[in-house]
């Protein structure tokens, strides 16, 4: 089994908000993967005195050390289990009621000699690879579902589509969220690779638009996780015209995992 990680932030002058890690047993039977891509709030108050890595930082903790001391639980309720502690973490202090608490995409993957479990919630993304070659994306697509011009500014997001129904769904501090998760298992057998990219890494496929997803898993089998970011910020770079970049900001943090089963 070969595991690669990379994550960069966007910028050196702000703190990297994603967060991920990957753990294997002793037996080397099987192993678990958490990325997660922490939601920046806008300037102003978001009800918590945390900051945005304090949140990624003890929700995938805790995502790490539940997926493999309760293989008992499906990861949904890993899922849920890990945003009440991390509630219960700051709930003293801060306003979890604000639309704007702060909050992440996740992504999991769990696997054993048997199966691969994944869950997916929010725009990050999962990538299996099957042994015949083909890749398949596993998405939460609600985003790309909204009414028009429900992203059009922050304040109408958060009004009418940031953790409502018919909107999108992030992890927060509402254990309930996580029944809102893209689920499901896939026999071992017919997984060969995987990989997790946060959006700012996925750019070079969903934004940029330089090949699909079994493009940028070759990107990722033949230069690894450093090498699909280096080209992502080249792209960034070079969109001096912000062709593509109109709505969004020149660089995200970008955080890709790669491994070979």
């Amino acid at each position: 089994m070969r595991i690669e990680l990379t994550t960069i932030p966007g910028s050196p002058e702000r703190p990297n908000e994603d967060w991920a890690a990957t753990a294997l047993p002793a037996s080397g039977q099987g192993g678990r993967l958490v990325l997660l891509d922490g939601v920046t709030p806008p300037q102003g108050d978001d009800g918590c005195v945390h900051s945005v890595p304090w949140f990624t930082a003890r929700l995938g903790g805790s995502l790490v050390e539940l997926s493999g001391s309760r293989r008992d639980l499906p990861l949904t309720e890993v899922l849920a289990e890990s945003i009440r502690r991390t509630a219960d973490a700051h709930r003293s202090s801060c306003d979890l009621s604000h639309v704007r608490t702060p909050q992440a995409t996740v992504v999991m993957a769990r696997w054993d000699e048997r199966e691969i479990e994944h869950l997916v919630l929010s725009d990050s993304v999962l990538l299996f690879e099957s042994t015949d070659g083909s890749v398949r994306a596993l998405l939460d697509d609600r985003l790309d579902r909204l009414p028009p011009g429900s992203l059009a500014t922050e304040a109408i997001a958060d009004a009418q589509v940031r953790n409502k129904e018919g909107g999108f769904f992030t992890a927060a501090a509402d254990p309930s969220v996580a029944a809102r998760a893209v689920t499901g298992r896939t026999p071992r057998a017919e997984v060969r690779a995987l990989a997790a990219l946060t959006d700012g890494a996925s750019r070079w496929t969903e934004m940029f638009r330089e090949g699909d997803w079994t493009a940028c898993l070759g990107v990722l089998h033949k230069e690894g996780p450093q090498g699909l970011i280096d080209r992502v910020r080249a792209l960034e770079d070079a969109d001096t015209e912000r062709t593509h970049l109109r709505h969004s900001k020149t660089h995200d943090d970008a955080t890709a995992v790669y491994a070979v089963l």
